[in-house]
Formats: C-alpha cells, structure tokens, sequence
C-alpha cells in the first residue's frame, strides 16, 4: 500500500510545469503565464513563486515571500496548540449517608474541577441494603447538580452501574476559556499588591502645628 505524505507546497525551480495562473502578491490576478515568466516576476520583487493549488489546470501559484509565511504559519499553530487545553474527567465518590461537613468538602471539590473547566464524574458507592434504595442516590445527585448549577451543568444523567450510581457534570466554560480567567485574576491580585501602601503597623507621625 503507497503512503501519502503532507509536503510542504512546491516553489520556484520545484515548479516543473509549463504554465501558471499567477496570482500577485497582494491577490490581485494576473492571469495565466508562462512559468519562465512567473519566476522572472518573482526574482524581480524579491519574492517567491509558490505553488498554492497543485492540483488546478493549470496550476495556481503565488508571489510571496514564502520565509515570512512559513514563520508565520509556524507562530499561529504552536499559539494555537499551546491555548488548546484538553477537558479532564475528574472523578469524586460520595457515600448515601454523607454527614453534611463531609457533603460540603465534595461539592467545593466539585465547583473547583468546574471552574478549571473540568468534567467531573460524580459517584454514588451503595453498601449492602442500600442497593435497594436506588431513588435516595438519584436524589442526592440530583441536589450535587444544583448546588453547583452555577458552574457546571448535567452531561449525564445519574444511572446505575453495577454497585454504583454515576453522574457527569461538565463545565460551563471551556479549559481554555477558565485558565485565562485564572491568569487574569491572578495579575489583577499582583497589581493590588504591588499598589497597596505598606503598613508596618505604626501610628502616623505626629507634626507640630500651632494651636
């Protein structure tokens, strides 16, 4: 089986045909020329020709400078990859009689994936009897979803598995989206202390002024 592999497009003296649609550049259309010409054009402007549709009859190039495009291209896919920030699925597991100090710990662990923009895979753990009592996990879920509506909303509905109770919350705001959000709050905080005025916790000096 032959392989397909993604080339870089062909330009200047790698332009094997006799003829291009040239296109200038700024996208204004010259039209169609010979090749010989294409290249005295873009040795002319101190550009290169570049072939930018192979495959149309004849093919279409472009004068550019094609050093400066490749760099460019280079910078918005490394900006693009290092914003991309893929979702995690958290996991948090709560027994059916949950006291309500324990209750409150899982639910801030909760609003935190959330406002990371995580998912998070809320979990029911059923011990013996409680199996029969499927309803009270379905309920308890049911108050983890709008306790932390503010943040997050049900992927998932709660639904039984095996021994367990799952349910999938997920974020409001994408990953990308909440760690800029995260890095503003943070240089917002910088800047207030860095304004603030030092106190070391001594009474203002006392000046002689005339009764």
């Amino acid at each position: 089986m032959k392989e397909h592999h993604i080339s870089e497009p062909r330009i200047n003296d790698r332009i094997r045909v006799p003829e291009v649609r040239l296109v200038g550049p700024n996208g204004e259309q010259v039209g169609i020329v010979r090749i010989e010409q294409a290249l005295q054009l873009a040795q002319e402007s101190d550009l290169d020709l570049v072939e930018v549709a192979p495959t149309a009859r004849p093919p279409v190039c472009k004068l550019m400078d094609f050093g400066k495009y490749k760099y460019e291209a280079d910078m918005k896919a490394r900006e693009a990859r290092r914003n991309q920030a893929h979702t995690v699925l958290k996991e948090i597991r709560l027994r059916l009689k949950i006291d309500p100090h324990d209750y409150g710990t899982k639910k801030g662990h909760v609003e935190r994936f959330l406002k990371q923009g995580d998912k998070v895979k809320v979990m029911i753990m059923f011990r013996g009897r409680e199996q029969s009592r499927p309803e009270m996990g379905y309920r308890l879920l049911q108050r983890m979803a709008v306790d932390v509506a503010e943040f997050g909303y049900v992927e998932s509905n709660p639904k039984q598995d095996g021994r367990n109770m799952v349910m999938v919350i997920g974020p409001h705001k994408k990953k990308a989206e909440a760690k800029a959000e995260q890095k503003a709050e943070q240089e917002r905080r910088k800047q207030a202390a860095a304004t603030a005025e030092p106190d070391d916790g001594r009474p203002p000096a006392e000046t002689d002024e005339p009764a």
